[in-house]
Formats: structure tokens, sequence, C-alpha cells
């Protein structure tokens, strides 16, 4: 709860669209994670796992990484870009 104050107590100081937008990249700065680094075993055990998902028409759960934020998603695969 307090890290909800926290941001509130800023928006006061958002008063111009400018400093609301700059206010905001710090904010989206702050909750940025590392990049995770797979190894080549985890790399495999994804492909097969999508593969595999791809084949049963399987539901999945995707987290996937992006401009900074770990992604979750569920849904079903319909391709495997193998070479990509």
């Amino acid at each position: 709860m307090d890290h909800y104050r926290g941001m509130k107590k800023w928006r006061p100081f958002a008063s111009m669209p400018e400093q609301y937008i700059g206010l905001q990249e710090v904010i989206n700065k702050q909750l940025e994670v590392p990049q995770p680094l797979l190894t080549e075993e985890q790399m495999e055990q994804i492909n097969f796992t999508l593969i595999e998902a791809l084949h049963t028409n399987k539901q999945v759960y995707l987290t996937y990484y992006k401009n900074g934020q770990r992604i979750t998603e569920t849904g079903f695969i319909q391709f495997v870009d193998s070479l990509g």
C-alpha cells in the first residue's frame, strides 16, 4: 500500500503533460528487469514445449522479455519459426 501512496504523491508535480511523461518514464525505468539469459538446454526445452503445444493444440503460458519487462500471455501456438 505504501508503494501506491508513494506514486500518488508525485501526481501534483505532473501538472503539465511534459512533466507527466517525464515522471512516467522514470517510474517505468524503475520497473525494468534485466533480460534473462537462457542456456542451450533451456532453449531446447522451450522449443520442444512450443512444438508439442503446436501439435497437440495445448494451451500454453508464455512469458517473454520485451522493452525491459517480462510479459506473460496465455494462448495456443499456431506457428513456430524454428529458424528465428
